[in-house]
């Protein structure tokens, strides 16, 4: 099996989040238990085993160290990337990818850009006290409420693939002050059924937003950069009022890890969200298994 090591939604090494990528060819997938295994080889929060099943078809499974995700952004990046510097797929196709979250078109070019799952609201009225006592640190007082767009912003799972927890904070210095109790945390995201936080301040410094994502039911402190959720939180944002139809946004993400990543993502009006970016290849090389 032909692995490498990526660093997505980078155009530079040490930036980005790192992820694993496994080119099984034509072959078939391996056990689950073996892909988990090199998941948890390689150490990164996800690893993108890779099966061609044509000139521009491919189906991608994810697993974290601990257990298999249906999607992942950052690793659908860093696989699409891959596949055109290998020499795999050129600059320019258009590729289907069949993911456990079902078929999603990804184009190929200078950057990356695929498609989402279609974006849903999946939950609702969780207690928004409980949520804050567990991420931010004890005696810290956040601000009650959270305004944008239309009114008043409030946290709601969403999912484009991967169900998250979008959680509003005021401002950045919140944003800073996150530190979350992650056993809490991890019986909070199990007992929702969700993958974990992505929480997001508002910004006027070119950046839509900056946000930070935690996910230690995955066993994933926190992430540095991440697809799925800044789809979900584009989506979030539209619903809200904070953007309108056709809105291309841009997220910072990964400043507290000091791998500080830039996510662009697309709201397109026919309701599909699109997620995009570049990847760098930081090492490559064989597994024998």
């Amino acid at each position: 099996m032909k692995y490498f090591v990526v660093d997505a939604f980078a155009n530079a090494p040490f930036g980005g989040n790192p992820a694993g990528v496994v080119l099984l060819g034509e072959g078939n997938f391996p056990p689950d238990s073996l892909m988990v295994k090199v998941a948890a080889e390689l150490r990164y929060s996800e690893t993108a085993f890779v099966q061609q099943n044509g000139p521009a078809e491919f189906t991608v499974r994810y697993f974290t160290p601990a257990a298999e995700v249906d999607l992942c952004g950052h690793a659908t990046i860093a696989t699409f990337c891959v596949l055109r510097d290998d020499g795999i797929v050129p600059e320019g196709t258009v590729c289907m990818n069949h993911t456990l979250a079902g078929d999603l078109e990804v184009a190929v070019g200078e950057e990356v850009m695929m498609q989402m799952a279609p974006p849903e609201v999946v939950g609702k009225g969780m207690d928004i006290a409980r949520l804050r006592k567990i991420m931010f640190p004890a005696g810290y007082a956040p601000q009650n409420e959270v305004t944008g767009g239309r009114g008043v912003l409030v946290p709601e799972i969403v999912s484009t693939g991967l169900p998250d927890i979008i959680m509003p904070v005021a401002s950045l210095g919140e944003l800073e002050a996150l530190e979350p109790d992650m056993p809490a945390l991890s019986a909070l995201s199990k007992e929702l059924d969700v993958v974990g936080v992505h929480a997001f301040a508002l910004s006027d410094d070119g950046y839509t937003a900056h946000v930070r994502n935690f996910a230690p039911l995955y066993d994933i402190p926190e992430e540095s950069a991440t697809g799925t959720a800044n789809a979900a939180l584009t989506y979030y944002l539209l619903k809200n009022g904070v953007i309108g139809e056709g809105a291309q946004c841009r997220f910072m993400q990964g400043e507290a890890m000091r791998r500080p990543s830039v996510v662009a993502t697309q709201m397109r009006t026919n309701g599909s969200v699109y997620v995009g970016g570049n990847s760098y290849i930081l090492a490559k090389g064989e597994m024998f298994l």
